[in-house]
């Protein structure tokens, strides 16, 4: 089991150096073995708003690391021209001297699609089909429109590794198996048992394909570790709590008509806030969520309270949890919390290698 950072800062909880965090918990990752840093694509809203642009992000980590793979979670493909991602990235590809990954999601916000607005009914096929555009780019074939059209600068490696994002879609996790790419997912729409019946699926499309080996399924888990669970609860209520709300508020303005759509009126920027004030939903989701992650879909408390949630997520099928660290706790909290995600990372190796011993064994 692998472990990774993952960012997807709230704008409206950030202060100062907003990101402190992400540079010094990339140092960190990189000094400490952990497998990668995952930023993401956000686009219109302060959930996640720190992050417009993941291979900005990426190069800026790219510079201050030496070994950590350095990843978008996730490039929302349908906004961008299948070229300008494999120039990016085959840029972030140099800067990092080989480390560059990149999870491909098709977006879900008609909000976001002010850039191409068309784009949004066909967005899944679009998505899909940039993984053989962007593999056949980054190998150094020519685009369709001619043969002049390569990607430059040349990547480091021969191969761009690349996952499809999906928030339990089993036809995402059955398409990412067909197709060769790794799975990003999370618990949002999931439960560990029917991630667990995704993955076998993922596994299966993988194998029929013909693929290689068994695929990655990276899972994203909310994680704050401290010395005890008590502590740590105090510490995170009201941060994560602020950080759900946020989230669940972007989840309902994503109601809203997409920019090509002029069938509905747009709500103003004060209506909207009524609305959001009288729903009675909201604050019954919020706490319904805080305490799922807390106590069960999420790493929160000591290294022992993580241990089991690891173990299930094994049992599911997982290989790499990234973890999810800036949700609007202090910096220097979330960044002394990575000492214990250190000593999380070194006990579930330990019982990896005995696992491996009691096998050859038999």
């Amino acid at each position: 089991m692998d472990f990774s950072l993952f960012y997807f800062a709230d704008d409206g909880e950030a202060e100062g150096d907003r990101y402190r965090l992400l540079m010094e918990g990339a140092r960190f990752a990189d000094e400490h073995g952990l497998a990668a840093v995952w930023t993401p694509e956000r686009h219109f809203h302060r959930f996640g708003g720190l992050f417009p642009n993941p291979s900005v992000a990426a190069a800026a980590v790219a510079a201050v690391t030496s070994r950590v793979q350095v990843r978008a979670g996730s490039v929302v493909l349908p906004l961008h021209h299948p070229v300008r991602v494999a120039e990016e990235w085959a840029m972030v590809d140099n800067l990092s001297h080989g480390r560059a990954g990149v999870a491909l999601a098709s977006g879900w916000n008609p909000r976001d699609f002010l850039f191409d607005p068309d784009a949004y009914a066909d967005r899944r096929e679009r998505t899909v089909a940039a993984v053989d555009t962007l593999r056949r780019l980054w190998r150094g074939e020519a685009f369709d429109a001619g043969p002049e059209y390569r990607v430059y600068p040349r990547p480091v490696r021969a191969e761009i590794p690349l996952w499809l994002t999906s928030s339990g879609n089993p036809g995402t996790f059955e398409t990412a198996g067909q197709v060769g790419a790794g799975v990003l997912t999370n618990l949002l729409t999931q439960n560990m048992e029917s991630l667990a019946v995704n993955v076998a699926a993922y596994r299966r499309a993988y194998a029929a394909a013909g693929r290689e080996g068994h695929g990655h399924v990276v899972l994203m888990l909310h994680t704050c570790l401290g010395d005890e669970l008590a502590s740590v609860e105090r510490l995170v209520r009201e941060p994560l709590r602020r950080y759900l709300m946020s989230a669940l508020d972007l989840n309902l303005r994503s109601g809203e008509p997409s920019p090509g759509d002029g069938a509905a009126p747009k709500r103003t920027s004060e209506e909207r806030a009524r609305a959001w004030a009288r729903s009675t939903y909201a604050p019954a989701a919020v706490d319904e969520a805080y305490r799922r992650y807390l106590t069960s879909d999420g790493l929160f408390g000591a290294v022992s309270d993580a241990l089991p949630v690891v173990e299930r997520a094994r049992e599911a099928g997982v290989d790499e949890i990234a973890c999810l660290i800036d949700f609007g706790v202090p910096v220097d909290a979330a960044l002394s919390g990575l000492t214990r995600l250190d000593e999380l990372r070194a006990v579930v190796d330990g019982r990896d290698a005995q696992r491996s011993t009691g096998a050859s064994r038999r």
